[in-house]
């Protein structure tokens, strides 16, 4: 591909790497587009995510939405840049722990500090690599965690964004707690102690034999983090890999991504139906199995009574 063939920039990307072009006119008063969005930044830490708008955030500002959209366009590039600004670079005593393992467990820390400081970018559709200048530093920083080890480039690049995922879901359900704690007015523990009640209230032995044998194990109010237990033996995982490449194993072969037939990615309709009918027949399987073991325990109480 020539030059002339590469592709144009994105505006909101191209804002956010500084190289889009400024306005020719705009508002009187000071404006920048770094103004409009440590705004939307504040008004979505506030309000939440469903709050901003261009004329919500025009307003805060004292101006006109026109105003707005001298500088930023269209909202889904000031999503971009808000997701850029509350994301940051990381922090820089990442480079102060010894070792891939430890390098990469402050990332995932920090990481999940950062859902839990802005939760409403867990609300943001994912429609890409975010090619922007914070989102590349820290794919950097992971890389840069692994680039003593034995791993390909493309190996590096699998683990760093194996951790941003394990990062980003351990955050959507610490994020879910914390905003069901302060919308309820109830502590974490007393969130956590009702949602076991809830699962025992509801899961049956005969339905659901190892879920209620979990239930009755305490898992759900067991003390320990599964999220931090996962993590950890994911990087397990990554070490053990390693320590075969250094000891002269071959590195694993390549994979394919997930196959998805291309008639379920484009919706279609006749695909859509038959879908839908063997979910039907999958819940009266699941109905019918259900109706049998409860006819199965009533006979043995029967055989047993008599």
């Amino acid at each position: 591909m020539t030059d002339e063939e590469l592709p144009e920039l994105p505006r909101g990307i191209a804002l956010a790497w500084g190289v889009a072009a400024n306005p020719q006119r705009g508002p009187k008063r000071e404006m920048s587009v770094e103004r409009i969005v440590e705004t939307a930044v504040e008004l979505a830490d506030a309000e939440g995510i469903g709050a901003v708008s261009m004329a919500a955030v025009a307003a805060k500002l004292g101006f006109t939405p026109m105003s707005l959209y001298r500088y930023v366009s269209a909202k889904d590039d000031l999503l971009l840049l808000m997701q850029e600004e509350a994301t940051g670079v990381p922090p820089e005593d990442v480079r102060e722990h010894e070792g891939w393992r430890d390098r990469l467990r402050a990332l995932f820390e920090a990481q999940v500090l950062i859902y839990l400081r802005h939760p409403w970018i867990l609300s943001l559709p994912i429609t890409g690599s975010p090619i922007t200048p914070n989102s590349s530093a820290w794919i950097e920083a992971g890389l840069e965690a692994l680039a003593d080890t034995p791993l390909s480039e493309t190996e590096r690049l699998a683990v760093a964004l194996a951790m941003t995922g394990q990062a980003r879901w351990y955050g959507m359900v610490i994020a879910g707690y914390s905003e069901q704690a302060r919308s309820t007015g109830l502590t974490p523990d007393e969130v956590t102690a009702r949602e076991a009640a809830l699962f025992d209230r509801v899961i049956a032995a005969e339905e659901y034999p190892h879920l209620r044998r979990a239930i009755d194990a305490g898992v759900f109010m067991d003390e320990r983090d599964p999220f931090r237990f996962a993590t950890e033996r994911l990087l397990d995982g990554i070490g053990m890999y390693i320590d075969g490449l250094a000891g002269g194993r071959e590195a694993a072969p390549a994979q394919e991504w997930l196959g998805i037939d291309p008639a379920e990615i484009a919706g279609d309709k006749r695909y859509r139906e038959a879908q839908k009918a063997v979910r039907e027949a999958e819940k009266a399987l699941r109905a019918a199995r259900k109706q049998e073991r409860q006819a199965l325990k009533d006979a043995h109480e029967r055989m047993t009574r008599n």
